[in-house]
């Protein structure tokens, strides 16, 4: 198979021409945006593998499985919705990444394909600034509540120091401790992100290990593994509605990486490593996110005699407590923290600034840029959100609402419109060139774009219309099928001469 910019190899690769890689340095690109070669991918198998094996055990993704309890779903379905999310969200790093693996190309350029020169930035600034300080603000917020649990184990009473006293709705332990991760993740970002790579690879491995042994100490406290497994903290029905919106809340605080995941997959020397090492990773991974959710709140539960607020996402940090050995849980914590960290700083700063500075090059570069993400993502007053259920959940009714869409026309104009192929003189253009598309911007994708999230979001402020309110529960996958079905019924991209690519 040939392709107007090289070969698909035996690896499902199009080697880039060194020639062609020239000629688009010399046009002013970047070496950050430009297709990797095949000689300079460094990525196996084992580390799609190992990718995301500290970030799946984030504190937020386990505020969010608190929320399904207090739902009314059981452990085993608890279990069963993780699993399933486990599913979706691998076949989503899968199919989006197959464009990059194959071709090298990275996010910000693979926006242009679909998008449009200048259409590109809707869905860049929804990725690198809207999603990255939403993300940054509630990493923080949560790991803060977890640092809490931290001082909690070396200074016995810490967390009620200061009574009932808060600042803007933030109790002042926690406000201390939001401040220290404030300025640790900040610091970390403008000249530390060598030190946290290098770090967050150890606490990777040290997080599966102290997990282990915490599990095993939680089912004792409850009682084995029988009786951890028969938590159901509210026995209400559980519709297939109730499911899917949690499978959904789950798979959206992934939608990011699905929509971005060409950023890892370019790295791929083989198509098939990103193929293999994504769900392998992330099914592992979930096992284990899976007993410990069920095992950590079998605890809280047996330990508390069942005094504490399921409706308050944050109890997990208690449940993290309920251990009882304080060295396990300091060194837990720390680890999930780093995890988290190392997350917040590559996955939400990072991209937040690189998005700023390629707007706004006269204004910004990557360090002030993220350092908005990270005053912005503050100044949202985060920690309102992990108060409820209702409210985190409405939160990933807008995540969803956002990143469906873009990963449903993504896939669509690869697959359908493209065939699978790209051709690199219609995202690489020159100086002042529109592009493919007329004045820039792909109208199709746009307006489909926007489409889908008004309606996705309308449930939002209509509660009273069933109907609507379904469908921003299930946003993300909504979203998603807008996107991929209303491009193809729409007849995909249109060019400038007014003839379908």
């Amino acid at each position: 198979m040939t392709d107007s910019t090289g070969v698909l190899d035996a690896d499902g690769i199009v080697d880039i021409p060194d020639a062609e890689l020239e000629r688009l340095t010399a046009e002013g690109y970047p070496a950050e945006v430009l297709p990797l070669a095949k000689s300079g991918r460094t990525w196996k198998t084992r580390d799609y593998i190992t990718v995301w094996m500290g970030p799946v055990h984030n504190l937020l993704s386990y505020f969010t499985v608190v929320g399904f309890f207090a739902l009314g779903l059981s452990a085993w379905q608890v279990v069963g919705a993780i699993m399933i999310s486990a599913v979706i969200v691998s076949a989503g790093y899968v199919l989006n990444g197959v464009s990059a693996a194959r071709y090298g190309v990275p996010f910000a350029m693979l926006l242009r394909d679909v998008f449009g020169i200048k259409g590109a930035v809707i869905p860049a600034y929804v990725r690198g600034l809207v999603a990255g300080f939403v993300f940054f603000g509630l990493t923080t917020t949560s790991t803060a509540q977890a640092l809490d649990v931290v001082f909690e184990q070396i200074w016995p009473g810490y967390r009620n120091f200061a009574g009932r006293a808060e600042f803007l709705g933030l109790p002042i332990p926690t406000l201390i401790s939001f401040l220290i991760m404030l300025t640790i993740t900040i610091a970390l970002y403008l000249g530390g992100q060598k030190f946290l790579g290098k770090f967050s690879n150890w606490s990777s491995p040290a997080v599966y290990v102290l997990a282990v042994i915490a599990v095993v100490l939680a089912l004792v406290n409850a009682g084995g593994f029988q009786k951890a497994f028969e938590f159901h903290p509210v026995d209400t029905p559980v519709t297939p509605i109730i499911f899917i919106a949690c499978v959904s809340a789950l798979v959206s605080n992934w939608a990011g990486p699905i929509v971005n995941i060409s950023d890892y997959s370019r790295n791929a020397k083989a198509a098939r490593y990103p193929a293999i090492g994504f769900p392998v990773g992330m099914i592992v991974s979930y096992i284990l996110f899976a007993v410990v959710t069920v095992s950590f709140m079998a605890s809280l539960n047996a330990t508390t005699g069942g005094k504490f607020d399921i409706n308050n996402p944050a109890v997990f940090v208690d449940a993290i407590g309920s251990i009882g050995n304080p060295f396990v849980i300091v060194l837990l914590i720390l680890a999930f923290n780093t995890g988290a960290t190392a997350f917040c700083v590559f996955g939400n700063m990072l991209p937040s600034g690189l998005q700023l500075t390629a707007s706004l090059p006269k204004v910004f570069t990557v360090k002030t840029g993220g350092l908005v993400a990270a005053a912005l993502g503050t100044l949202m007053l985060p920690w309102l959100f992990v108060k409820s259920t209702g409210i985190l959940f409405l939160f990933y009714g807008f995540i969803g609402s956002m990143f469906g869409p873009i990963a449903g026309l993504m896939l669509a104009h690869f697959f359908f419109t493209r065939r699978g192929r790209l051709r690199l003189e219609d995202m690489y253009t020159a100086a002042g060139s529109h592009g493919l598309y007329r004045r820039g911007i792909n109208t199709k994708a746009v307006v489909i774009l926007i489409v889908s999230f008004v309606v996705t979001m309308a449930g939002a402020f209509t509660p009273e219309i069933a109907w609507l309110h379904t469908i921003n529960q299930f946003a993300f996958f909504v979203g998603l099928i807008i996107g991929f079905v209303g491009y193809l019924v729409a007849g995909g991209a249109q060019t400038q001469t007014g003839k379908e690519s």
